[in-house]
């Protein structure tokens, strides 16, 4: 995430309440605001676990 509170988590490790008040208020312009849409998808779905593999140790 590159600004607010969580800045510098990965998408996938922002929590759930956050994405949804993002839903609710509306996501930013551009790519990160798709990029949260997803993420908010992916948790409201419980498919976290299918994208954890994928990330690195960075």
């Amino acid at each position: 995430m590159p600004f607010g509170k969580y800045a510098g988590r990965k998408l996938l490790h922002l929590p759930e309440p956050y994405l949804v008040w993002f839903s609710n208020k509306g996501f930013p312009e551009g790519k990160l605001g798709q990029q949260l849409a997803l993420m908010h998808e992916v948790k409201v779905n419980g498919l976290e676990s299918m994208l954890a593999p994928l990330l690195r140790d960075d």
